[in-house]
């Protein structure tokens, strides 16, 4: 397998809150963010909970995909503990969204994994779009033909997630494997951020000359002055290069 060279940045802002519920997570090969819900300290906790059984997972070269699961599970397990255990955090939850880097069937991949609506784009020097798939009630009725998509982002029940770790069913989280590739830059996300900033710009940002810290800065910061009506968090990762692997002389 490759060899993989990455830089990353993150940044987060607490908007018009009372309280930061995002959490960060760059603890390579996992990079992840979770938006806490449920109260000022129970989102709070239950997003910290979310980063803390993934960041588990770092300083490791790459993890299989049940690896993974295993911890978005055991995230998912503790935060709904959390309720159990004090009154004050009941209905406590947390979205998770993220990159890591996985073996599959020998090769090593991208991981994008999700729980809610936090969200992963990816762009390459060929391709740019959103990887993930919101888990809510908005894209809910704009896969079944009832809101248009232009209008996706602007209903007033956009905030309204079908999944959460901590809440409802449970389940493992949505997985979509990618191909690495050089140049390859992903951008994770609360709600904060892609409400306030148009995919356009991200993308437009992402293929950019910026580096990935420098990116995650000015991507809250507009988000923030477009009106940060909510917690804010991005990291961005980017691939710098693939050194495949030599096999030695005899």
């Amino acid at each position: 397998m490759p060899q993989v060279q990455l830089s990353w940045g993150s940044s987060t802002h607490i908007g018009q809150r009372e309280e930061n519920q995002d959490r960060l997570l760059a603890a390579p090969p996992v990079f992840a963010v979770a938006d806490g819900m449920g109260g000022h300290a129970a989102g709070a906790e239950a997003a910290q909970k979310a980063v803390d059984c993934l960041s588990a997972l770092g300083g490791r070269e790459s993890l299989a995909v049940e690896e993974l699961q295993e911890a978005v599970r055991q995230a998912d397990d503790g935060i709904r503990a959390l309720g159990e255990a004090d009154p004050s955090m009941v209905g406590a939850g947390s979205t998770v969204a993220g990159v890591a880097l996985v073996e599959d069937a020998g090769e090593l991949m991208w991981a994008v994994f999700h729980v809610g609506d936090s969200r992963v784009y990816c762009w390459t020097p060929h391709a740019w779009g959103q990887v993930t798939v919101d888990h809510s009630l908005v894209q809910v009725l704009v896969d079944s033909g009832h809101v248009a998509p232009e209008n996706a982002a602007t209903h007033p029940q956009r905030n309204i997630v079908t999944r959460a770790l901590g809440v409802g069913a449970g389940g493992d989280a949505a997985v979509t494997l990618l191909p690495l590739v050089e140049r390859q830059r992903f951008l994770v996300c609360s709600d904060g951020l892609s409400n306030e900033v148009t995919d356009e710009w991200l993308g437009e940002l992402l293929g950019g000359p910026r580096s990935p810290d420098v990116l995650a800065q000015q991507m809250v910061t507009e988000a923030a002055e477009n009106g940060g009506r909510d917690n804010i968090a991005a990291v961005v990762v980017q691939v710098d290069g693939l050194v495949e692997d030599v096999a030695p002389f005899a």
